[in-house]
């Protein structure tokens, strides 16, 4: 099959541009994973489909042709935490400390269901290039509650396009499919979206996939919050936002780098400050929310501050 059909689809200019059915993006993808098309017909179709803007369909296409590569454990009492692949510019991850938070908690409150935590990583994907989870993952122990998956394990054929992800050095289909593979069978889903229209674009991707999913605004596009943010859940067939104020849990946090670095990182997690440790248990809370163990935030950081 000819690949060049696909990319004179999107390709070819604004007047003759058309979307592509999303049996068409699941071949086209499809081709591009099993690199059976020329390294530049790839990032030519990634990039024109990218300025193109991806459709409904397109991006069903593409998600449901890398689900047929996925390679899946199952772990459905837990919660997948969909980090951006381009890592982190500004502030530490936080995982390592609600992790921990969270395996206290439910140890010390058997009448409240346990749930393990879900992170994939890879290489660094463009077009951010910060500190990447696995970066911070092989420099540290994980709690036993964590599950970390390696891409380049469980989906070899995605990872094996990054050097060509980083000569395209922009954004594509893949940035936004990427977010929630969903390895584990997980029951429950948190990701964020940097930009609204995502919003729409996750919850119409990934909302089938998991009994909830929680998406929500967070600092640098990633699931994790240091500010003021909104989140947004599906109630009756209707997208609810809703604005959550640190300063509603007592909670002041201002610090923020230029270029955080690993070492950075890990001196903030071996020596948190109270301010950072407030946070943390802000966000174990909404991941108390995420998997229905509370009926709101604020309800869930009150029981893990108790």
């Amino acid at each position: 099959m000819s690949f060049f059909k696909y990319l004179k689809a999107v390709a070819t200019g604004p007047k003759s541009n058309r979307d592509l059915e999303k049996e068409e993006c699941f071949e086209a993808i499809k081709m591009i994973l099993d690199q059976e098309c020329e390294p530049e017909q790839s990032a030519a179709f990634l990039m024109c489909l990218r300025v193109k803007l991806e459709s409904d369909d397109e991006l069903k296409g593409c998600l449901q042709a890398c689900n047929t590569y996925i390679k899946k454990d199952n772990i459905p009492e837990s919660i997948e935490i969909g980090f951006s692949f381009d890592g982190k510019k500004k502030q530490t991850y936080l995982f390592p400390l609600y992790s921990k938070i969270l395996k206290d908690f439910f140890v010390n409150n058997k009448e409240y269901k346990s749930f393990d935590l879900i992170i994939s990583g890879d290489e660094p994907q463009p077009s951010n290039i910060g500190i990447t989870v696995k970066e911070l993952i092989e420099k540290i122990t994980l709690e036993d509650n964590v599950h970390f998956f390696d891409r380049k394990d469980y989906f070899k054929e995605l990872s094996a396009l990054t050097p060509l992800r980083k000569k395209l050095f922009m954004r594509s289909v893949f940035n936004t499919v990427e977010k929630l593979f969903n390895p584990a069978n997980s029951k429950y889903a948190l990701t964020s979206a940097f930009h609204k229209p995502y919003v729409r674009k996750y919850n119409m991707l990934f909302k089938d996939n998991y009994e909830k999913l929680l998406v929500l605004k967070g600092n640098e596009g990633n699931p994790e919050v240091f500010s003021n943010f909104k989140y947004w859940l599906e109630k009756d067939g209707e997208l609810i936002e809703e604005k959550v104020l640190l300063e509603d849990f007592g909670i002041s946090y201002e610090t923020e780098y230029k270029a955080i670095t690993l070492d950075d990182m890990l001196k903030e997690l071996n020596n948190p400050s109270e301010d950072l440790m407030n946070l943390a248990y802000l966000n174990a809370a909404i991941l108390l929310y995420a998997t229905n163990r509370v009926v709101s935030i604020k309800d869930g950081y009150m029981l893990l501050k108790k």
